[in-house]
């Protein structure tokens, strides 16, 4: 058994959590196997940290006992509990592996479960996954660049060394990348890179040409540094192709995804405000004009689409930002980094390429 300090088998097997942070520090930072069943409350902690500053740690620990007793003591070990039996092989995680997970543990004791806990907590777990990154990074890797629409993340998913950043950062990176998942903290997001690093431990990498900033997500600057060094493969298929790849994912799998989450009819209004939105974001760069005209096109585009269901009509205004926004900006970025091309060729050839 792991004695709560191997923290990279820890993370890279997935190993349950129960982490008793308070939720504001979660949402700030967790690992992604962790399950937040805090032994404090936001308010609560709040507090107790109040009190640890004006009187000290035992009239802080009084406090906290005081206030987490009676029946909200009870629901709260009754959650670990729960949680400890469901997941038998997992450990308990405050902060710093100090007072709060020690007292959880003591707690869950009492109820008749003997659950182990992570030495040095939160903190120790966060600095593991860092130096994980730092040392995974320096591997060699490959980073696959294209134009909007190339296909770039379905050759990363597929590929067995493939890091799917977009996916970690639950965003797809450009104006219209927002995704129904929220996206995470930005510590959460590097915790999540980390674990899908030591999971792979691949001899080398394949990643998407990103830029510094994935949605709100950056990422850490070891992998950007790395990234910037990277040999690229180009991926080069014709307009129309890529046209129907942003169809099926920016129209039809939008559509159906808040079509699922909100109803028909919420759903639809929040289809409509992401699309908008997306164009919103980058009226400046189009210039207010064509953004005038584009968002014409797309109110009768939606029109249309809520009509007959057809989605072709979203081709008048998606054809243009690509031939006159996306491409050109894409093509200048990729100029500047043409030493470092290695292949072009279409999705089929690319994917045979990575293969090889």
């Amino acid at each position: 058994m792991n004695d709560g300090t191997d923290y990279r088998a820890i993370l890279a097997s997935d190993t349950p959590l129960i982490d008793v942070r308070a939720p504001i520090e979660f949402a700030q930072g967790a690992m992604p196997a962790a399950l937040n069943l805090p032994l404090m409350n936001d308010d609560e902690r709040a507090a107790v940290g109040t009190c640890y500053k004006r009187q000290g740690p035992e009239a802080a620990l009084a406090l906290g006992h005081s206030l987490v007793n009676g029946d909200t003591r009870a629901a709260r070990i009754s959650a670990w509990r729960e949680a400890s039996l469901a997941h038998p092989d997992g450990y308990l995680c405050c902060a710093r592996g100090g007072q709060r997970s020690h007292i959880s543990q003591a707690w869950l004791k009492e109820a008749g479960v003997d659950y182990p806990l992570i030495r040095g907590g939160y903190k120790a777990l966060r600095q593991a996954a860092m130096q994980a990154t730092e040392e995974q990074v320096q591997k060699p890797m490959v980073l696959i660049g294209g134009c909007t629409g190339s296909g770039k993340t379905l050759l990363v998913k597929q590929h067995a060394q493939g890091i799917d950043l977009e996916g970690l950062a639950h965003h797809r990176g450009s104006s219209f990348g927002r995704t129904l998942t929220p996206q995470l903290s930005q510590a959460s997001f590097e915790n999540h890179l980390a674990v899908a690093l030591l999971k792979k431990d691949a001899a080398r990498w394949v990643l998407e040409d990103e830029g510094r900033m994935i949605g709100s997500n950056h990422l850490p600057e070891c992998l950007r540094d790395r990234m910037v060094q990277a040999a690229i493969v180009v991926v080069e298929d014709p307009f129309d192709v890529r046209l129907e790849r942003l169809r099926e994912e920016y129209f039809d799998h939008m559509w159906a995804d808040f079509s699922a989450a909100y109803g028909e009819e919420a759903g639809w209004e929040a289809y409509s405000d992401y699309l908008h939105h997306g164009l919103f974001a980058i009226r400046r760069r189009l210039g207010l004009q064509r953004f005038a005209e584009f968002t014409a096109l797309l109110d009768s585009a939606l029109l249309e689409q809520q009509r007959s269901g057809s989605t072709d009509a979203h081709f008048s205004w998606l054809a243009p930002l690509l031939k006159d926004y996306y491409d050109p900006m894409y093509g200048y970025q990729l100029e500047k980094k043409a030493e470092k091309i290695v292949y072009r060729g279409t999705f089929e050839d690319v994917a045979k390429w990575l293969n090889r």
